[in-house]
């Protein structure tokens, strides 16, 4: 695999090859705000609450509030956008997705309909799915850059190393195509090796991360609640990307062109563990508190590459990689909530949660590789995060009125933000509930933002522009559900 020492000093390079890297422990180690609309729409607050099914991907404790038996099904419109500055220069793309947040069913078998005895009154078991990451997307840059070119990535990385065994996924697609020329002794020219030339990359991602939830719940004296989970996490990642270089001016000697796609698809498959409990302190005040496992994932990444090149004059070529594929395992990091809700009469309710988790905590790991290089970079690059829920209900008979939002600090050391991008993430929801007996229909919007950087590739003795991204992203969901 490509080892690419500079991916320490850098955010997120597009050029650090088909290796795995510190960007799939991120990526994976995340999730995002989705499920059910009343949990969307109050930002996901439910440590303390329950009674909603996406809650068990919170707090598995929530099954234990149930006092019925319950079905739900979510779909969902999912639009995420992103916004490309690069060299003072925006562009923006966005993608439209239709797929289902959630859905799930809960059983509850009553022990005892006398609340005034101490003792079990209810154990509840539930089996469903809730979607906690969505990956799709596009992004799209272009601008000229005056000082380099990615042929002189390329020619740096071949210095002293035969065509024959050049990087059959990079160097040796350029090597092939003329973008790279060696002397007698395998040292490299850059086809534009001083820059002035039109660069642009557009990207298309697609896919999401799920999780198949077997959850167990108990209600003692209606005063302290116990939740259980078993997780079985899934994950689906494409990317597929195209990087141009363009002389429009014909300002650089022969060439006039190149093309390079890469494609990769990523699949995952984990699982992990939850706890948790709630404690009604008072009829008015819940506390919780929960521990999620880290997930072990095994991991599968397919992936290859396309270089096409023209120059002046007509000529031009094409070069092919060949199908490559690799396995690997990644463990993500445990979390820990705190959770605190109030329950105002019979018509309101305010709930908050606290999550903490360690990104510099995920591994990758591989039976003949060593990924000793990758994991310092995690431990170095990444420190601890918290995310804040703060969600609000008001009902009107059989109407509801809902609103949240949510924060997660930055993921990065601060030696790592550039450019003012520091991967903080904001959500804002709302939403609406229709309740009538057994029966109940929820709307939740939730609204998310967080500003990105992302460096096409390095060079050792040159600065590299990199882009800045405002990525955004909306998701309307409808719930419906039955009581029985």
């Amino acid at each position: 695999m490509k080892k690419i020492i500079s991916v320490a000093l850098m955010l997120f390079i597009a050029a650090s090859g088909f290796s795995q890297t510190d960007l799939d422990a991120f990526r994976y180690s995340q999730s995002n705000l989705s499920g059910t609309s009343r949990f969307t729409s109050m930002g996901g607050a439910f440590g303390a609450l329950g009674g909603d099914f996406s809650s068990l991907a919170v707090n598995p404790t929530g099954i234990a509030i149930y006092r019925k038996s319950e079905i739900t099904f979510t779909p969902s419109i999912f639009v995420g956008s992103t916004e490309s500055t690069f060299l003072g220069k925006t562009n923006s793309e966005r993608k439209f997705n239709f797929n289902f947040g959630n859905a799930g069913m809960v059983f509850t078998h009553k022990f005892s309909e006398n609340d005034e005895t101490p003792g079990w009154k209810s154990w509840n078991f539930g089996f469903g799915y809730n979607r906690i990451n969505n990956f799709h997307n596009r992004s799209f840059y272009e601008n000229t850059n005056p000082t380099n070119s990615l042929t002189d990535y390329f020619a740096e990385n071949a210095q002293g190393v035969g065509y024959d065994n050049l990087d059959p996924f990079y160097e040796y697609l350029a090597y092939y195509t003329y973008l790279i020329n060696p002397d007698s002794l395998n040292n490299y020219s850059a086809a534009a090796p001083n820059g002035n030339i039109i660069q642009r990359r557009s990207s298309e991602t697609r896919g999401s991360m799920g999780e198949t939830d077997i959850t167990f719940g108990g209600n003692y004296s209606n005063r302290l609640f116990i939740g259980g989970t078993l997780g079985f996490a899934n994950i689906r990642y494409v990317e597929n990307t195209t990087f141009e270089e363009i002389d429009r001016e014909n300002i650089i000697d022969t060439l006039n062109q190149f093309q390079f796609d890469q494609n990769l698809t990523t699949h995952g498959f984990g699982f992990n563990f939850k706890f948790g409990l709630i404690y009604k302190a008072a009829d008015w005040v819940r506390l919780g508190a929960t521990v999620h496992t880290p997930t072990w994932y095994s991991m599968s990444d397919d992936y290859s590459s396309r270089m096409k090149a023209k120059f002046d004059g007509g000529y031009a070529d094409t070069k092919d990689s060949p199908d490559g594929t690799y396995e690997y395992t990644l463990t993500t990091p445990f979390k820990a909530i705190g959770s605190l809700a109030f329950i105002i009469g019979k018509h309101g309710l305010l709930s908050g949660d606290y999550e903490f988790t360690d990104i510099s905590e995920a591994r990758l790991d591989a039976a003949e590789a060593s990924f000793a290089d990758a994991n310092d970079v995690i431990r170095n690059k990444y420190t601890t995060m918290s995310t804040v829920r703060v969600g609000a209900e008001y009902r009107i008979g059989n109407y509801s009125l809902r609103g949240g939002t949510a924060f997660t600090s930055s993921p990065l050391n601060t030696r790592y933000i550039t450019g003012g991008a520091d991967f903080k993430k904001t959500s804002y929801g709302g939403g609406i509930g229709i309740r009538d007996n057994d029966l109940f229909v929820d709307i939740g919007y939730m609204y998310t933002e967080s500003n990105e950087y992302f460096q096409p590739y390095t060079l050792s003795n040159q600065d590299v522009p990199g882009v800045k991204n405002k990525v955004r992203s909306s998701n309307v969901t409808v719930t419906f559900g039955v009581k029985f």
